[in-house]
């Protein structure tokens, strides 16, 4: 043994001597753990050899084994260890909000600690967060082994007993808890079956009564395995609401209640197997190391935030990204007829992007003060885009926020490495950049001519030129390549860009989940005032276009008032979107009279193609990561992908741009079947 751990095994014996003149159970534990604890958390082997050496030292001296098995019975006996056996990750009965609100104010002001309570007195036990990093790295056979040399079999027969009951006692809390949250009438509302037939989370309640009963009466022959099946039947209604909510929304409160209840009954399931093993006088270590394992890591985040957002964000970002995901779906083009309706709506896009573009700077010619600028910005940019939903336009940035939720499912698929999937991915990914390269072709081709148009129109009737020469000019420098910072705003815009995907995405739960569309359809007012029919066809178009909507207007809003924000802190905040940098230009080119010097139509060209890639790979990326996030994915084959496309470029450099002609269905099999 090293000198550290010769160290380590004196101050263990020196620990056992003390406590041996004063019996302090709580005392004793939190001297050996201060002892066994490495240095590092990440120094795995040293605390290994520590519960080693304290495991020879157990079994080589059947008082010290005596002394700490009686310790750790008392406090599993005797300092109310209830509320431990309850807490799963600590939040397993508290709402999203509520918790928190309380990790923050403990991080704040930590609580205090009561020592007739087992869960505080882990505080004292495990003093830092780190421990939960070597606890869990520690093998389980060792955590076994240490157990093990107890001999909790020589216990005494009340102590022992007085542990069972506290373990029945935190069951049937746990039970009764899990058949409340089975009626709750959120679950109700999203799973009817529950009050039609036999609920199976009242049944696993019975069941442990009657189990209950029979250890008053000591009848060995009644056991768990009719509550296991029970708790089994509750979690297959959990699984099927989350498949639902996929068609029918989810709230935060519901995706809090199904986590609430998988935990409850996951601990629950662990205490009924300990219980069960002690009635049969078999070794209980296979829960008893995970159990401990996971009230130390409990203890260790309480009052984590990170991990806590993380963990219930990540359930909801499924479903808002599933609904961008069905909306992306529109903005992928799989055949020419596709492509150039997409172009198309590109174009008529860019029409009202010009006019909101001269309505912009309308607008800034004024000079209102900075709050009401924002609000009219805001205003113009939001109604604007909502306009151009409503026409069935198209807006070319918004699709990567889209669409990379529709990529996401592909690479979910692909994960298995099969040729076919990947092939999949590969096409998915070629579809994706020539619908956007269409898209911004569409935009920018209509903006510009159009911008130009407005200019000649107002010089036309004025006789005087829309923007000044020295607005030209600034228009100019403000999408200069090097000196403007265009590529940085471009890159704000794109995460306003991917902001409205994840508003979107939350707009479309939201109507679906809370029946919106119902709902307005049985609004009296309403029906006088449209009529049955005419409402009809309201309600439809908002339940499949208010998230569409939302996401536009909101949209609009951030573009507008990020300027006015930069002002307000003092930042240099600001926004460069290509479809309006385009107009601009087209603006600032006709009030010169078109005297631009090739340099300077360079620098427009290489600024707008910036502005243009920093919006696309910010809100792409961003979109992309959430979408892999929140269903879990994890994808390696990179390079492999990456091979794969530059193949691709290189065999059909074209279909990146413009789609290969329409295949009839036979063409198509064989070319899937050539692939696969």
């Amino acid at each position: 043994m090293s000198q550290q751990v010769i160290s380590h095994t004196n101050l263990m014996e020196q620990a056992f001597e003390q406590h041996t003149r004063h019996a302090d159970a709580p005392k004793l534990v939190a001297d050996l753990l201060a002892q066994i604890r490495p240095a590092k958390p990440e120094q795995t082997d040293t605390a290994i050899k520590s519960i080693q050496a304290l495991c020879y030292l157990v079994s080589t001296d059947a008082a010290k084994a005596c002394q700490l098995r009686d310790a750790i019975l008392q406090l599993l006996s005797a300092y109310n260890p209830l509320s431990l056996f309850l807490i799963a990750r600590h939040s397993v009965f508290t709402g999203f909000f509520s918790e928190m609100r309380r990790r923050i104010s403990h991080k704040i002001l930590p609580e205090a600690i009561d020592g007739a309570y087992l869960l505080d007195l882990f505080s004292i036990f495990f003093t830092k967060t780190t421990d939960e990093i070597w606890v869990n790295a520690v093998p389980d056979s060792v955590w076994a082994q240490l157990i093990g040399v107890m001999r909790f079999d020589l216990a005494d027969e009340a102590l022992s007993l007085s542990c069972q009951q506290n373990l029945l006692a935190a069951a049937q809390v746990l039970s009764y808890r899990t058949a409340a949250l089975g009626l709750e009438p959120e679950l109700l509302k999203n799973y009817p079956e529950l009050e039609q037939h036999s609920s199976p989370f009242i049944m696993q309640q019975a069941e442990l009564a009657e189990f209950m009963s029979a250890q008053d009466v000591d009848d060995a022959h009644v056991d768990i395995k009719h509550i296991l099946v029970m708790l089994d039947q509750c979690k297959v209604i959990v699984a099927k609401v989350r498949r639902n909510s996929a068609l029918t929304g989810t709230s935060i409160h519901l995706t809090q209640l199904l986590q609430r209840i998988l935990k409850q009954i996951a601990r629950l399931e662990e205490l009924l197997t300990i219980l069960h093993c002690f009635q049969h006088q078999e070794s209980a270590n296979a829960v008893i190391v995970p159990l401990f394992k996971d009230l130390v890591y409990s203890e260790c985040h309480k009052n984590d935030l990170h991990e806590y957002w993380q963990e219930n964000v990540e359930v909801m970002a499924v479903r808002v990204t599933e609904n961008a995901s069905r909306a992306g779906e529109h903005y992928i083009t799989e055949n020419r007829s596709e492509y150039f309706a997409l172009m198309r709506s590109a174009m008529g896009a860019g029409v009202i992007i010009a006019l909101m573009a001269m309505l912009k700077l309308v607008l800034a010619k004024q000079h209102f003060a900075p709050l009401l600028e924002a609000i009219l910005f805001s205003l113009n940019y939001g109604i604007g885009f909502m306009l151009i939903h409503i026409l069935h336009f198209t807006v070319a940035t918004k699709q990567p926020a889209m669409t990379a939720a529709v990529i996401a499912a592909t690479i979910d698929n692909a994960s298995d490495g099969k040729t076919k999937d990947m092939h999949n991915l590969v096409t998915t990914v070629t579809k994706t950049m020539r619908s956007q390269a269409v898209a911004i072709f569409g935009n920018v081709v209509v903006a510009v001519p159009m911008a130009m148009l407005l200019s000649w129109a107002v010089f036309y009737f004025s006789g005087q030129h829309f923007v000044s020469a020295d607005k030209a000019h600034q228009l100019l420098r403000d999408i200069h390549p090097i000196t403007s910072g265009a590529f940085f705003y471009a890159g704000v815009a794109g995460v306003c860009l991917f902001l409205t995907g994840l508003i979107s995405g939350y707009h479309d739960n939201l109507a679906i989940y809370n029946n919106i569309p119902q709902r307005l359809k049985a609004v009296p007012w309403l029906q006088r005032l449209l009529g049955v029919e005419r409402l009809a066809r309201v309600a439809h178009y908002i339940e499949h276009n208010l998230g569409a909507l939302a996401g536009n207007f909101y949209f609009g809003c951030m573009l507008g008032g990020m300027g006015s924000l930069g002002v307000l802190l003092g930042l240099p905040i600001d926004i460069r979107h290509i479809s309006f940098s385009s107009a601009f230009v087209g603006f600032a080119s006709f009030s010169l009279d078109f005297m631009l010097t090739w340099q300077a139509a360079a620098c427009a060209a290489l600024g707008l193609a910036l502005i243009g890639l920093g919006n696309l790979m910010v809100s792409f990326g961003l979109a992309l990561y959430v979408a892999m996030k929140s269903r879990k994915v994890h994808f390696s084959d990179w390079r492999l992908l990456l091979r794969n496309l530059a193949s691709r470029l290189n065999q059909h450099p074209i279909e990146f741009i413009f789609p290969p002609k329409d295949l009839s269905p036979k063409e198509d099999d064989k070319q899937e079947g050539a692939a696969a």
